[in-house]
């Protein structure tokens, strides 16, 4: 179907205001969920949409395609609430908090969670099955430490999305080259200039925060009683550890999420019958509705009991209200008027970048998926990369230093949910100790005001460069 005609600005702000409107009202004065508050932004949407010449036939293409772009997020998300709840049974969960509450002083817990997120996303290449497997595992201990929880889930989501952003395993990682015609291999070292200084801040920080979490006169018993009732009722030996390996293994042999998180669940249900002694009737129904704890110990009860594909529909119900909202912007041309706009202010190198974030942001808050915050602008401004003089590997960077790194912050978002609900922080609560996430964008927009690590386009023609490094790279 031809396209319809380009809203105004002022036509496609309404949207974006009514939804921040709406979802102020709901989650800041009424406490509500936002779901409520999406769809009738989708109302509002579908509404102006139509009074701009769009058919509801061409806005339910849109609402449709916008939902399936979500459906494989969707997919992970109900396995890795299945993984969860049978770690737990298994004894998966509870022997790595064990051996969390033996190794990790609250001093250094934070540098380390991040740090050993960071390595297995890198391994894996995947930020949700890092939070899913290790990060679930880090808060528990986290909790038996008696820290805050929002500093924990924000040193699990910088370590994660380290991972996420760097990985050659990633999705995120092959999608931003092969959206901008950039090789793989060439767009990583690229991202190093951002990257790594941004990470080297956030580590910082986080020992530094760690000075001042030093343990409490009754913090060794807590640990100690948390230890023994886990102990007590789980069989805790190293052959647990078969299920995480597994993660790693199949993730290094470039196997997608949804057979590695599937696969380590399996194994995880083996351990459970092998080790604990569970009936294979009782793991499909802790699969389906999640494990409880029953050690007599109140805070490992609330500890250990989650997970399950039932635990998970409250983010996959929020995805999906999401995606349908940002279907019909994208479908409305809403969003590319939006875009437009932005581009019309740019003057320098440092303004398209500063443009490249903003677009990335807003479309995380707005479509909202992380992939389409990596597509949508790396399609829109390739011209004016070009016009700039600029090689296309700084856009494809800067898409991954906006639309990677922010999409875990907004509650809403495919990635923001699916943290939300692994690690039971809110984003907007572990928002401010995100440290890797929120710094990434502000060194890549410092950055190229300064005219630091900007890489000139070269003299041959960006279309054939473009052609030969998609014929080479393949499909992400």
């Amino acid at each position: 179907m031809a396209k319809g005609k380009l809203p105004s600005v002022r036509i496609a702000m309404i949207p974006v205001l009514a939804l921040l409107l709406l979802m102020s009202l709901a989650i800041l004065v009424f406490k509500q969920d936002p779901h409520i508050p999406l769809l009738l932004a989708s109302v509002v949407t579908a509404v102006i949409a139509r009074k701009q010449g769009y058919s509801w036939q061409d806005l339910e293409v849109g609402l449709l395609k916008g939902i399936e772009v979500g459906l494989k997020a969707v997919l992970i998300l109900m396995v890795i609430g299945i993984l969860i709840a049978v770690w737990i049974a298994s004894g998966v969960g509870p022997y790595l908090i064990y051996l969390g509450l033996e190794l990790l002083h609250p001093s250094v817990f934070l540098l380390a969670t991040c740090l050993i997120c960071a390595v297995v996303s890198l391994s894996t290449g995947s930020s949700w099955t890092t939070a899913g497997t290790v990060g679930v595992a880090l808060m528990g201990v986290g909790a038996g430490l008696d820290l805050p929880l929002a500093m924990v889930a924000g040193a699990v989501v910088s370590g994660a999305y380290f991972g996420d952003k760097m990985s050659p395993l990633s999705d995120s990682t092959n999608l931003a080259p092969a959206v901008n015609g950039v090789d793989l291999f060439v767009h990583i070292r690229h991202m190093f200039g951002t990257t790594f200084p941004a990470f080297g801040i956030a580590l910082l920080l986080y020992a530094l925060t760690g000075l001042f979490l030093s343990p409490g006169p009754t913090e060794a018993g807590n640990v100690e009683s948390i230890q023994v009732a886990l102990a007590s009722t789980y069989h805790l030996s190293p052959l647990l550890l078969l299920a995480p390996l597994t993660v790693v293994v199949l993730s290094l042999r470039r196997f997608s999420a949804l057979p590695v998180l599937a696969a380590s669940a399996g194994v995880g249900a083996v351990l459970a019958v092998a080790l604990q002694g569970v009936g294979p009737g009782e793991i499909v129904g802790i699969a389906h509705y999640g494990f409880v704890s029953e050690t007599g110990h109140g805070e490992v009860d609330a500890l250990l009991s989650g997970g399950g594909l039932d635990a998970m529909m409250f983010a996959v119900s929020l995805i999906l209200c999401a995606l349908a909202f940002g279907g019909i912007m994208e479908r409305s041309r809403m969003m590319e008027s939006l875009a437009e706009a932005i581009l019309s202010r740019v003057r320098n190198r440092g303004d398209l970048t500063g443009a490249t974030v903003l677009t990335c942001v807003g479309l995380n808050v707005t479509v909202p998926d992380q992939y389409l915050a990596i597509i949508l602008p790396g399609r829109m401004y390739q011209s004016a990369y070009q016009r700039m003089k600029l090689h296309p590997k700084n856009l494809s960077r800067t898409v991954e230093d906006a639309g990677t790194m922010t999409s875990p912050l907004i509650p809403w978002n495919t990635c923001g949910a699916t943290m939300m609900v692994v690690l039971g922080v809110s984003p907007f609560v572990y928002l401010p100790y995100a440290f890797f996430n929120l710094l990434t964008p502000i060194v890549a927009i410092l950055w190229s005001y300064l005219g630091v690590f900007q890489a000139e386009l070269e003299s041959h023609s960006p279309a054939s460069s473009r052609e030969s490094c998609l014929d080479s790279e393949g499909s992400p």
